[in-house]
């Protein structure tokens, strides 16, 4: 038997202001896309914004829906437009932003484990890593890459 580390880096910020001016600029999407949110029986309001390499920022909300899980995630809701709309452009950074009744929380919201394994797909399929930025009033946490988030990712399926 071997006992074995696993350690992962990231950036983390007090305040958006530390940030570079890209990065600020998708937070502020990121908080913004929130208005879109549909969470009549959580009140948890989560918006993501995704940077692409083509410039564009493509925004989501979460949805929810009485038949629960018939609802998405704001994260897949924007990767998945990305996807449909863009499918070869290369998915840059992602930011996630949570809010109880409209209320920023204050620590960075992660994202479900759903949203990271298909986060680390779309990384797969592109060949280049996804930038992650999870925000909250207090702290943001900025990732290089998906592996930050979702150490041990499933990917041992080959598909025929």
């Amino acid at each position: 038997m071997a006992v074995k580390d696993f350690n992962i880096r990231y950036e983390e910020f007090s305040s958006v202001e530390e940030m570079l001016p890209e990065d600020q600029e998708l937070v502020a999407a990121a908080i913004d896309a929130q208005k879109g949110s549909y969470s009549p029986y959580s009140n948890f309001q989560v918006g993501a914004a995704l940077k692409l390499d083509n410039g564009l920022i493509v925004r989501g909300a979460n949805q929810e829906n009485v038949a629960y899980p018939s609802g998405l995630c704001a994260e897949r809701v924007a990767m998945f437009w990305a996807g449909a709309n863009y499918p070869d452009a290369v998915m840059e950074t992602l930011a996630v932003a949570g809010a109880n009744a409209g209320v920023l929380c204050e620590s960075p919201a992660s994202p479900c484990g759903a949203c990271r394994q298909v986060m680390a797909e779309y990384q797969k399929k592109q060949g280049k890593p996804m930038k992650i930025i999870l925000v909250g009033s207090k702290r943001i946490r900025k990732y290089s890459c998906v592996d930050d988030i979702l150490p041990f990712i499933f990917d041992s399926l080959k598909m025929r």
